[in-house]
């Protein structure tokens, strides 16, 4: 009997703690998450507060980076939440945030993709850039990245081995990787992730090689060549920041070969904080801080519009 009580104990004790360290897990990812949310709501504010960022190819392609970051940083979240909550959803609305988290994920390199074509454009071409990047061609370019992602999603979602899902309730905690099931599933999601970020980073490169020669001809003015090859850099970090996200899956497979399970836990929680938030913020951060049109307005509304001495209210009414 007292054997009994005792394994009940250290039962209950193991319980406890599990509790207790998820519930701190959660606490340390929702918080830099909701400060995170909070930058990146304050930037897509800024970016529709004035006529200039509207009506600015590359601040409405910015936007939409943000707002696909956003979406995809919320969305994560949601599912770390649900899992350490010991929730399971049913397949559809797993598949469903899935797709969301899936689409929003392709719309960021592609994003930069048009975002370094413009760069490209107003440095090797400048007097067809007016005429070739206007506001229309911009939302043209940015319905086709939504509709190239969504079809993407489409076709992800349709390579599932639905025979392999018993029932519509889940057994596990609802990730990428227990509702996209599937050889086929895998391998396009491997194929097309490969494609994709290649092409991006090739397109980007073309780009910055294109303005680097351009700068050496006496008809290019130096200082714009040099902002659009310093902004051409930011886009391949930025890429490399997107294209970080599609590591945290085979690292944590290969440490589950080596570690147990508590620790593996652990890690995943440092993974997840610097692969899927931290990403998604650095955009807006460094926006935000180094183009001297947001700037101002980026800090004034960060500082929720208090009449400060270096950004004064008048000046943005």
């Amino acid at each position: 009997m007292d054997k009994v009580l005792s394994s009940s104990n250290v039962t209950d004790e193991l319980q406890n703690r599990g509790t207790v360290e998820r519930l701190m897990f959660s606490f340390l990812t929702t918080v830099p998450c909701c400060i995170f949310f909070y930058i990146n709501a304050i930037m897509l504010f800024t970016l529709r507060s004035k006529t200039v960022f509207c009506e600015t190819s590359r601040y409405v392609l910015l936007f939409n980076l943000l707002l696909a970051d956003t979406i995809q940083m919320v969305t994560s979240q949601l599912l770390y939440i649900l899992a350490a909550c010991l929730i399971r959803l049913t397949y559809p609305v797993c598949g469903f945030l899935n797709v969301i988290g899936v689409l929003t994920s392709d719309i960021s390199p592609l994003t930069l993709v048009v975002m370094s074509l413009e760069r490209y454009v107003a440095v090797c071409f400048p007097l067809r850039h007016a005429a070739v990047i206007t506001t229309r061609n911009t939302g043209l370019a940015i319905f086709a990245i939504w509709a190239f992602s969504f079809f993407s999603s489409l076709i992800r979602v349709s390579l599932v081995d639905f025979s392999e899902l018993e029932n519509l309730q889940m057994k596990e905690f609802c990730s990428s990787l227990t509702v996209f099931v599937g050889p086929l599933s895998d391998t396009y999601d491997r194929a097309s992730t490969c494609l994709l970020f290649v092409s991006a980073g090739a397109t980007i490169l073309f780009s910055y090689i294109g303005v680097t020669v351009a700068a050496k001809s006496a008809s290019t003015n130096k200082t714009t060549s040099q902002k659009a090859r310093h902004t051409l850099l930011l886009h391949l970090v930025q890429l490399g920041l997107s294209l970080s996200s599609t590591m945290y899956t085979p690292i944590l497979t290969a440490l589950s070969r080596t570690v147990i399970r508590i620790v593996l836990v652990r890690v995943q929680i440092v993974l997840y904080v610097w692969f899927f938030i931290l990403p998604r913020c650095l955009s807006a951060l460094i926006y935000g801080i180094r183009d001297r049109t947001i700037r101002p307005v980026f800090f004034y509304c960060l500082c929720c519009q208090l009449t400060i001495s270096v950004f004064p209210a008048k000046g943005y009414k």
